[in-house]
């Protein structure tokens, strides 16, 4: 089992296979993608090598993150090749949603087991005005379809003051029947939205001292699961999640280690540049990246420094799908 200095143990690894995205969201990607250097993302070969290393340490979770996962043509191989690594016990991916309508039925096929999916506002129109794109229809169909294959589904809701501050009871409306978890995540700073992120940035705790007030229980986390505390109601089918990366002993629970699209590991979202293990992934030789990342975790840091202020070299959330 990979585990750092202070004891934490990492079943989980967020695998980023492409920094583009297609959505131009007003906290991440505000004047769209923008390439500075050509990229070579990790190949289906070198996947799986990263798969098979990590499996055999002990990760039981993939999750397959962007920029936005679905615009790799070989995405429902790379699910399946996930699905089939021995030791793999759940394949997830967090998404936009844009192809989710027309290929969610491919990617449960593969082996595809949940789903993430972004949508920071219910109104078609405050929607567009933060993705860019008049999608939102199409995806609430593609959700509804991910529901009846039996696809665990989670949304992601980042709080914006100026965006969707006032639409809590909406959000709570849409949940009423539904049988998913809807996550509110804070905006967190990063390299480039420093301004943006003092105008929209609101804290999660006084919706959670809401939540308790209101008759929501805390749920008990699993060891797998990601940093969000969740909640559920006896009048609610669906839950509701808080991601508050500012919050006391945030990273206490980190379970979890991101590989880039061009195969580096980043010990934390917010760390520096990150470490090319590409090599290793190159010469195919699972146990000899194994060693690196036993070898590598001991400089795990005990908590990111968001607090203080630092963003490492995250410019933006796209980079390694967060």
């Amino acid at each position: 089992m990979l585990e750092d200095k202070f004891g934490r143990q990492f079943h989980y690894l967020r695998m980023s296979i492409t920094d583009v995205c297609n959505f131009s969201c007003d906290y991440c990607l505000p004047n769209g993608y923008q390439r500075d250097t050509k990229k070579s993302f990790l190949t289906v070969p070198e996947l799986n090598t990263l798969a098979k290393a990590f499996a055999g340490l002990g990760t039981s979770k993939i999750r397959i993150t962007g920029g936005e996962p679905s615009l790799r043509k070989d995405l429902t191989e790379i699910i399946a090749l996930c699905a089939s690594t021995d030791g793999i016990k759940h394949v997830a991916m967090t998404t936009n949603a844009y192809r989710l309508e027309k290929d969610v039925q491919r990617w449960f096929d593969a082996g595809l087991n949940s789903l993430n999916i972004s949508i920071d506002s219910f109104d078609p129109h405050m929607f567009m005005s933060i993705t860019g794109h008049d999608k939102l229809g199409s995806i609430l169909r593609g959700i509804d379809k991910a529901l009846s294959l039996g696809l665990k589904v989670k949304i992601n809701a980042v709080l914006l003051r100026q965006y969707n501050g006032n639409e809590m009871s909406r959000f709570l409306k849409w949940i009423k029947d539904k049988p998913l978890t809807l996550r509110f995540i804070e905006l967190m700073q990063t390299g480039d939205n420093l301004k943006f992120f003092k105008q929209n940035h609101i804290s999660g705790e006084p919706i959670k001292r809401d939540l308790l007030e209101q008759g929501w229980g805390q749920v008990i986390r699993d060891k797998a699961a990601g940093p969000a505390e969740e909640f559920n109601h006896p009048e609610y089918e669906g839950r509701i999640g808080l991601i508050m990366p500012y919050s006391k002993d945030f990273c206490a629970s980190c379970n979890r280690l991101r590989i880039s699209s061009v195969g580096k590991l980043h010990l934390c979202l917010f760390a520096e540049m990150g470490i090319d293990l590409r090599p290793y992934m190159q010469q195919a030789d699972p146990a000899a990246l194994q060693q690196a990342l036993v070898e590598l975790l001991s400089d795990k840091e005990a908590t990111h420094y968001l607090k203080e202020g630092y963003t490492g070299a995250t410019s933006h959330l796209a980079m390694l799908g967060g």
